[in-house]
């Protein structure tokens, strides 16, 4: 595959088999996530909203879906696609669990927002005061200082 500069460059230069396949997780995520932003990262196609909400990608012989899933409830029902690292690994020998993902893509929306709050609260909370000035010529090193003739 060559380097794709969008989504619809990316699914045309997989390989057939997987471009039906690619294109139904793309709705999926677009239905489950309608405001979030689509763009190519890391080679890949990758949902934005706040943060990366998910990548996903075309192999020889499964479809790869990133970043690893946090959410306790999702553990067991992703637990036989888990790959080495923890992404997803459908093959593509397979029917894709369309439903799956939809749910994951939910609850990285919620993890994401969960963290843009964590954000704000922390940003809100009470600044630094002010550390009193120096007086001038504070640190400064007298540098080839005149010596007083003795």
């Amino acid at each position: 595959m060559s380097i794709s500069k969008t989504v619809d460059a990316y699914i045309a230069s997989s390989p057939p088999e997987a471009r039906p396949i690619l294109e139904a997780i793309r709705k999926t995520v677009r239905r489950a996530a309608p405001h979030a932003e689509e763009r190519i990262s890391y080679r890949m196609p990758a949902f934005f909203f706040g943060g990366v909400l998910v990548y996903f990608a075309a192999f020889k012989k499964h479809i790869g879906l990133y970043p690893p899933v946090r959410d306790k409830s999702l553990k067991p029902l992703v637990a036989r696609y888990a790959g080495p690292k923890g992404n997803l690994q459908f093959p593509l020998a397979e029917r894709i669990p369309l439903s799956l993902i939809s749910k994951i893509v939910k609850a990285r929306l919620e993890e994401l927002r969960g963290k843009a709050e964590k954000t704000k609260k922390t940003k809100k909370t009470k600044s630094q005061p002010l550390r009193p000035r120096r007086p001038a010529g504070w640190g400064v090193r007298r540098v080839n200082a005149a010596k007083k003739p003795k």
